[in-house]
């Protein structure tokens, strides 16, 4: 320790007792470089299970600084944006320290200098133009008083272990999005500083008691998080026809047409027009991944092809329908964008004529030349978790003939939601009670997402039973 000019005392301090009375050697010393800036060569190499990290809380000396953190009280219950009333001035420790040292103090105290994303941590002396003046984190210097650890590294740089006070003055640029809102919007209430972005545009499901705020938190969103233009909140449940749902600009430009891109695949939409979730991207790449090249593909609620066009930028074969003419249009357009547009039969048509219809007529042709040497394999895909467990009587008898061999039935992935104490139990009940016959044994449920506290989104997969899909000639 002499060697390197530590005092044996600072392995006394409080700091270090809790660290070094479970922690080796070597570690011991990884714990002074963190202050220091520099490891003794013989100890560079440690295993990395032998470091130690240290919990630290906040004194109750500190709680007084925590307007660090928050913006001026005035500013709670404002409706519309005001940025100049966020501004306010907090005193906070420096160290006065000559230009030649500055990078290297930085490096030793890291853990107390001022680490606050855009704030500085050193300004200009306004006494001494040779010096500057380091700011040091408030929480981590009780009182403006330097503890041990933080005097020694400083008498080892010749830096006066001197902390004077500085007058920081803070904006609105300064503090973060949940800061902002946490500060406006009444006590104890949730702030909502979280969104789904779709493209340029952030939308936002807010609670009743963040609508008397929504505009102040539209142009907060925008403000802090670069390339989103459009903030918009639902106004009311999916529950139309075409799965679509009214919403309101909060802030920001009115255009909805947008651009994303999932699992390297483009897509352009319309987002007032048609269904788009973000949060769905690893689900569609879960089935696809399922899909081999020449296996057909029939996506009965296709939306703008999410589904469908991955698969068939696989080499599969495929039908998409959706009975939504702009979720349709849309379909059209991102076909051709993707350069698949003479791999994907597109329909316009209720799910269930769909099913009666085109996936009917092309499983009566294709399951019949099946052979048990051929792969092929059909899957079929309804993504519509509100109704499309219901859609599943259309299976009854859909056949007339002998069933092919049980590897040519098709696969059925269906979504649905559940608010059951056990939503996997409640989808396949549910889901047998469609087919007319039990699933156990044949079926597998897989959790999706959770849509809210008490509902979940899940997939349910099963290989349609023969004596369900074939309705055998009368003899």
């Amino acid at each position: 320790l002499w060697r390197f000019g530590y005092s044996a005392r600072l392995l006394k301090t409080n700091h270090f007792r809790t660290a070094a009375s479970n922690t080796s050697f070597p570690a011991v010393w990884m714990l002074l470089a963190q202050y220091s800036g520099t490891i003794p060569a013989r100890f560079v190499v440690v295993k990395k299970n032998r470091f130690f990290t240290m919990t630290e809380t906040v004194p109750e000396t500190h709680k007084a600084n925590l307007e660090l953190y928050s913006p001026h009280p005035e500013v709670r219950g404002m409706t519309l944006l005001n940025r100049a009333a966020f501004k306010r001035t907090v005193v906070v420790p420096v160290l006065k320290v000559k230009k030649e040292v500055v990078n290297t103090l930085l490096k030793s105290l890291k853990h107390t200098v001022l680490q606050r994303p855009g704030l500085k941590r050193v300004v200009e002396d306004p006494e001494d133009e040779d010096s500057r003046l380091v700011i040091l984190d408030p929480h981590k210097i009780p009182e403006f008083s330097l503890g041990e650890l933080e005097q020694e590294v400083l008498k080892q740089l010749n830096v006066r272990p001197e902390v004077s006070k500085y007058n920081l003055e803070l904006t609105y640029e300064n503090f973060k999005s949940e800061e902002i809102l946490r500060a406006v919007l009444p006590e104890g209430q949730e702030v909502t500083s979280g969104f789904s972005r779709v493209g340029h545009i952030a939308h936002l499901n807010l609670r009743d008691h963040q609508l008397p705020y929504r505009y102040l938190i539209g142009q907060v969103i925008i403000d802090k998080n670069p390339g989103i233009t459009c903030v918009v909140n639902k106004t009311n449940i999916i529950d139309s026809t075409y799965r679509n749902f009214q919403m309101e600009v909060l802030a920001g430009e009115s255009n909805l047409v947008t651009k994303v891109k999932e699992s390297n695949i483009a897509y352009e939409l319309d987002f007032s027009k048609v269904y788009w979730n973000p949060r769905l991207s690893t689900e569609h790449s879960r089935i696809v991944e399922l899909l081999k090249p020449g296996d057909v593909l029939f996506d009965v609620f296709a939306g703008i092809g999410p589904f469908a066009i991955p698969a068939a930028k696989k080499k599969c074969r495929v039908f998409a329908n959706d009975l939504n003419p702009e979720s349709y249009s849309w379909l059209l357009h991102n076909c051709k964008l993707n350069k698949v547009d003479n791999k994907i039969k597109a329909f316009n048509m209720d799910g269930r004529d769909f099913l009666l219809g085109p996936v009917r007529e092309e499983l009566s042709k294709e399951l019949p030349l099946l052979k048990e040497e051929q792969k092929t394999s059909f899957h079929i895909v309804m993504n519509l978790p509100a109704l499309a467990i219901e859609f599943l009587d259309v299976f009854r008898h859909l056949l007339v003939g002998e069933p092919c061999s049980t590897a040519g039935l098709p696969t059925v992935h269906c979504y649905g939601f559940s608010k059951h104490d056990d939503p996997a139990k409640d989808i396949q009940e549910r889901a047998e009670a469609s087919l007319g016959t039990s699933l156990a044994g044949r079926c597998s449920t897989y959790l999706v997402r959770n849509v809210a506290p008490s509902k979940e989104m899940l997939c349910i997969s099963f290989h349609i039973p023969a004596d369900v899909l074939y309705k055998r000639p009368c003899p």
